[in-house]
């Protein structure tokens, strides 16, 4: 790529990165995705796995976002990657106070008439609804007996960092090249000046996308952030009575903020989520939860269950920065980063735009405004997306995805790819969990991995507890050592 002149140099390989990169792409601009690490390697793979409808932003207010995330999630399950997400209830129960029941009750409705107002939503979930107190005990085991409860429905994704991958893949397919280890120095006047492997190069672009989410002020100092931290823990499932829906528990104090215990295909459950705020520079290296965030998310859960969770109970635990955007200094109307909104920013600074702030829901939507903008911009290129209906890699209907010769645990994670990556090896990385060793080779072969962390931390996510990652990463270099 050294002295080539292109379209679009989109800077960072996150949602937000790989979104916009497909967006351009698919309407015929040229386009180079230079990411410093790997695809998903920052924010992106520190979610809590949910393509949700927003009902927090109802209880703020925020009816247009709201929307916009019901309309989003719509496209993602029917159109985009109905292989990556599926319908996950979540409980409410009685034990957590009928007052708590009557609010999730009330805002669920809210919701769903939210989901029905917008195209493709009437189809997507199911409405919400009470439960007795034997569906409880049924879907979440744990929860103290007696009473019932309320059950409202989002998306779950089987794995955040895996969209990112397709979305990279799918972009690449229209002719994005997309160059992980490629870390940018600076942008002189459309001139793009990258280190890839210790090696120096430069590259033109008409105009240079800066989605680096929480690190948008390097490239852009005048943008204005106030980046929080999101942490989950990671517990075995059976700990909670393997349950099948989505444990929902009001933080105490808050009416519109709620700790999740999230089931996993793999028997783990995902228990989030916090929301402090980070001073300082961000650093460079990945967040861990403090002690407190630890202590707040199992005192949370604890409130409702019949045996409490301890700290030995915890097999791994993961944190990500959110690249909120504060137009002015301060913090939200609640006075914390939580009620800070999740609107996006599109900001102009030469040949540089930079889109900072959303969520990994309103990534497409995101990149659509973003590269209207471009589109504008350089006078060329298609000026209305087809991302709404286009579908990423590994993407089908429903029921051509039920029958697909694969296991379904691989046809949720690689769709209609699933029986290839089933005859790259059926081998188990580690006894006890579900990857297999041609998981690995497929992602060396197929989704650019070129180290063990990219094997192990983002094409799977076993690294999401340690002492399964010790165990696999010999099996991981072995792989690497034969494909590369």
């Amino acid at each position: 790529m050294a002295g080539a002149s292109v379209d679009v140099v989109v800077v960072g390989g996150g949602v937000t990165g790989a979104g916009v990169a497909l967006d351009a792409a698919s309407r015929g601009l040229s386009v180079v995705l230079l990411e410093r690490s790997d695809v998903a390697a920052g924010t992106s793979r520190w979610s809590s796995k949910l393509v949700h409808g927003g009902l927090r932003y109802l209880a703020h207010g925020e009816i247009g976002l709201a929307r916009e995330s019901a309309r989003e999630r719509a496209v993602l399950m029917g159109a985009t990657a109905p292989h990556l997400v599926r319908p996950l209830p979540f409980l409410v129960p009685d034990a957590a106070g009928r007052d708590v029941t009557a609010l999730a009750a009330a805002g669920g409705r809210l919701g769903d008439a939210v989901r029905l107002s917008v195209p493709g939503g009437r189809r997507s979930l199911p409405a919400t609804r009470r439960v007795r107190g034997d569906d409880v005990a049924r879907m979440t085991p744990a929860v103290r007996p007696g009473g019932g409860g309320v059950v409202f429905w989002d998306g779950q994704l089987t794995d955040d960092a895996r969209l990112v991958v397709a979305l990279a893949r799918t972009a690449a397919a229209f002719g994005a090249r997309v160059l992980t280890g490629a870390d940018v120095l600076a942008v002189d006047d459309g001139e793009v000046h990258v280190r890839v492997d210790g090696a120096d190069l430069s590259l033109r672009a008409g105009v240079v996308v800066n989605a680096a989410g929480v690190w948008s002020q390097r490239l852009a100092p005048r943008i204005r952030l106030v980046p929080s931290r999101g942490s989950h823990l990671v517990v075995p499932g059976e700990r909670l009575g393997s349950p099948s829906a989505a444990l929902t528990v009001p933080l105490p104090g808050s009416r519109s903020r709620y700790v999740f215990a999230l089931p996993q295909a793999d028997g783990l459950v995902y228990l989030g989520l916090t929301d402090e705020p980070v001073d300082g520079a961000v650093p460079d290296e990945d967040p861990v939860p403090s002690d407190a965030e630890v202590q707040q998310l199992l005192d949370t859960v604890n409130q409702v269950l019949s045996s409490p969770l301890i700290r030995d109970d915890v097999v791994g635990a993961y944190a990500g920065y959110r690249p909120l955007v504060q137009p002015q200094a301060g913090t939200g109307p609640g006075g914390a980063t939580a009620d800070l909104s999740r609107k996006h920013l599109l900001m102009w600074d030469g040949p540089v735009l930079s889109v900072v702030g959303g969520k990994l829901t309103t990534y497409r939507a995101m990149a659509e405004g973003t590269v209207d903008a471009v589109v504008a911009r350089l006078g060329r290129g298609t000026p209305r997306t087809t991302t709404a209906r286009l579908p990423l890699v590994g993407a089908a209907p429903r029921v051509a995805l039920d029958r697909v010769p694969a296991p379904a645990r691989l046809v949720a994670r690689y769709g209609t790819e699933a029986p290839l990556v089933e005859a790259l090896g059926p081998a188990l990385v580690v006894a006890g969990r579900p990857e297999t060793v041609g998981e690995l080779r497929f992602a060396v072969r197929h989704e650019g991995a070129r180290t063990v962390a990219d094997l192990l931390d983002r094409r799977t996510r076993i690294g999401l507890v340690p002492a399964d990652r010790e165990r696999a990463v010999p099996v991981a270099e072995q792989v690497l050592s034969a494909e590369l």
